[in-house]
């Protein structure tokens, strides 16, 4: 689980200086306490960038792994494993770049949110991290996500990975669609969202043109 992660990411081993690691033997250690000191959170990263974890339970000393278990529920173990996310997705942020979407296309919006509105990919989900989200600083509402899927379940012919990147729209844009590059909105509301493919099919400036308004649409939510 913590492999997948991390996966397609690459450390910045003095980012994890800045966000309070400790350097010893050739090993980056950072620890934590979590859920009102109830438990520790280790955390390793190696010479190599891999990511290790344990958590102590205070109160008996011994390894606690019931996170971990994705058929384990209950409101307990969920608050650990909040908690636990939490600090990964963070150090993830913070100390790692990510190099899940390649599309020069998908690089060139990220720089492009990162220039305009200084806003970094957040991803909220850790069992899917091929999905990330976009959101303003002052109401927190999103205004744009990208996601790595295979194509067929745009329904779309062809194989293979494709990145798209969802919209915020005004009911006049749903014009827009052409059901190419264009489509129906994907795991968002078809009135008032639509989600681009990022294979260069579009022009960047009109990707972004819509981004922009995407985001001033997010300003009015509530």
């Amino acid at each position: 689980m913590i492999e997948k992660f991390f996966n397609n990411s690459n450390v910045d081993f003095n980012k994890l200086l800045d966000f309070g690691f400790n350097y010893d033997k050739n090993k980056y250690l950072f620890q934590k306490e979590i859920l009102n000191n109830q438990f520790t959170l280790n955390i390793c990263v190696d010479k190599n960038g891999t990511v290790s974890t344990n958590i102590i339970d205070n109160t008996t000393n011994e390894e606690y792994i019931l996170h971990l278990m994705e058929d384990v529920g209950g409101e307990f173990v969920g608050n650990v494993r909040s908690e636990y996310y939490k600090v990964l997705t963070d150090i993830k942020e913070r100390c790692f770049e990510t190099h899940i979407f390649k599309s020069s296309q998908s690089k060139a919006v990220i720089e492009y949110i990162k220039n305009q509105y200084g806003d970094e990919l957040e991803f909220l989900w850790p069992k899917f991290p091929n999905n990330a989200i976009w959101r303003r600083k002052d109401n927190k509402k999103w205004y744009s996500l990208i996601i790595s899927l295979p194509r067929n379940k745009l329904k779309q012919a062809g194989d293979g990975i494709v990145e798209i990147i969802d919209v915020r729209i005004t009911e006049d844009d749903l014009k827009l669609i052409d059901n190419k590059s264009i489509l129906e909105a994907y795991h968002m509301n078809k009135k008032h969202w639509i989600t681009l493919i990022m294979d260069n099919s579009l022009d960047n400036a009109f990707v972004f043109k819509l981004i922009d308004k995407s985001y001033i649409l997010a300003k009015n939510k509530k």
